[in-house]
């Protein structure tokens, strides 16, 4: 029932999904820079601050991710009239497929959470606005009469519980009951370790921890997890429990038994928000059709994309949809990646110190210069990234006649050689909009440009990087070669 190409058509029937997500709203802030030193004041670490960036944070990250899943999500939660709170709606208004129901709160701070990075670590959190009391009676009123607005439109409901005053026990008891009785799914993200308050939901996503308090019981392992997780479950009334366990994977109890899926992940680079990743993809699968089992397999997967991205991240339809064919993959084809694919993985590169080269070409017929020419690249970075003209920019520079090979015929020839990290294709006669974008710390290019010929290096020279150009091997050339071959 979980086999990956089995599941893979559920992703194209997320869209459109209609996701009412109530919790708590917070801000969510990253400092990023570099650490060289120790401060003379105290045998702490000097952060040099390179960039910051702001996200929706709390319910807001739930929101985010069932958006960029292709869902629609309405997001209700309270955020207080603070400047937090202003940039939180403004963050929220620019979000596709996101709609703000926030209730403004005139004696609560809004919750931010200040993320301090370097070298691909966590330095630091600074948390603002902790300690408030629950909401008032007029606020709970007001949360409820937005719900019953927009509970008929609605597909499912996500409670996101990060214990902040927004879900009291009146609102989530209300909330589950106008849900179930409406026919629709209800999945709780729980805080508390009464797991009675959710009485009644149709799942709950405790992680290993949170279930470990709940219970009493530590998930050591598969039993100790599905022991726990049946434990929960009842005490919730629910239909079904899932028990994230980080590395050890998730374990489902619903009526059918214990179910334990192994985790997924090739690269754990930050777990920030990875549980709201999970109940996104889980309430819109269920709301597709999908089987308590199979719904888990799709929030596992994802689970194991996002654990591999910088921050508080989102996963895509086309990187889910990829992920379940993982066995059929190959490197190769992982290489190749569209524009947002290509900049999240610049990111995460950045923040791990690693030095990220650029060059590009058409690359019709592979010959020995070109394997020299990519073996000299990926000999002054870290990581190697190769922009291909489209067919239809390689037409008008070349002509008709051109290209020999299509251009993911090209792509797929390209990321199947061990130098090359990564491989994107644009349209554009040249890559100045993508070396724009990328802001590489090398460019190269053959030595028969200059510094001054060659696309983008006054770019990246202005951003602190250097051009390399690479030794030519005579007597090779694509266009030759295509002569010889027709003659």
């Amino acid at each position: 029932m979980t086999n990956p190409h089995e599941l893979a058509p559920l992703v194209g029937k997320l869209e459109g999904k209609r996701i009412i997500c109530l919790g708590d709203a917070m801000l969510d802030k990253y400092v990023y820079g570099t650490v060289d030193r120790i401060s003379p004041e105290a045998p702490i670490p000097v952060i040099a601050v390179q960039r910051q960036t702001a996200m929706p944070g709390g319910v807001g990250n739930v929101a985010r991710n069932v958006a960029a899943l292709g869902g629609n999500a309405i997001l209700i939660g309270v955020a207080g009239h603070d400047d937090a709170g202003k940039e939180l709606k403004r963050l929220i208004a620019s979000e596709h497929r996101m709609i703000a129901d926030l209730v403004y709160a005139k004696d609560r701070p809004t919750t931010v959470k200040t993320r301090f990075m370097a070298g691909g670590h966590h330095l630091l959190r600074a948390d603002e606005g902790e300690g408030a009391d629950e909401i008032s009676k007029e606020i709970e009123d007001q949360i409820l009469r937005i719900f019953d607005a927009e509970l008929e439109e609605a597909d499912a409901v996500i409670l996101s519980d990060y214990a902040k005053g927004a879900l009291t026990n009146r609102v989530v008891t209300e909330a589950i009951k106008r849900t179930k009785a409406a026919g629709k799914p209800v999945v709780v993200d729980p805080k508390s370790r009464d797991y009675a308050r959710y009485s009644g939901a149709t799942f709950l996503t405790p992680n290993a921890k949170e279930v470990g308090i709940a219970t009493g019981i530590r998930c050591v392992d598969d039993d100790a997890a599905a022991k726990a997780g049946g434990i929960a479950r009842d005490a919730a009334g629910s239909d079904a429990m899932l028990v994230t366990r980080s590395e050890q994977g998730m374990t489902l109890v619903d009526a059918a038994g214990a179910h334990h899926f192994g985790a997924q992940a090739q690269e754990v680079f930050d777990v920030s928000g990875a549980g709201d990743t999970v109940i996104a993809t889980l309430t819109l699968a269920l709301t597709a059709g999908a089987s308590n089992a199979q719904a888990v397999a799709l929030a596992n997967a994802a689970a194991g994309l996002v654990v591999a991205k910088v921050g508080t991240a989102v996963i895509h339809p086309n990187e889910l949809a990829n992920a379940l064919h993982t066995e059929e993959l190959t490197t190769a084809d992982a290489k190749i990646k569209n524009l947002a694919q290509l900049l999240e993985a610049v990111e995460r590169w950045r923040t791990q110190g690693l030095k990220i080269g650029f060059t590009n070409g058409c690359f019709d017929l592979i010959h020995p210069g070109h394997v020299s020419l990519i073996s000299q690249s990926a000999a002054q970075c870290d990581r190697l990234i190769m922009g291909l003209n489209t067919d239809a920019s390689i037409k008008r520079l070349k002509g008709e006649s051109r290209p020999v090979q299509n251009e993911m015929a090209r792509a797929i020839v390209m990321a199947s050689i061990g130098d090359i990290n990564a491989v994107t294709l644009f349209d554009e006669d040249t890559p100045l909009e993508l070396i724009k974008l990328i802001k590489p710390d090398v460019l190269i290019k053959g030595a028969d440009y200059t510094i001054e010929t060659t696309v983008g290096s006054d770019v990246v020279i202005a951003n602190g990087g250097r051009v390399f150009l690479a030794d030519l091997q005579d007597g090779h050339s694509t266009t030759n070669t295509i002569e010889r071959m027709g003659k």
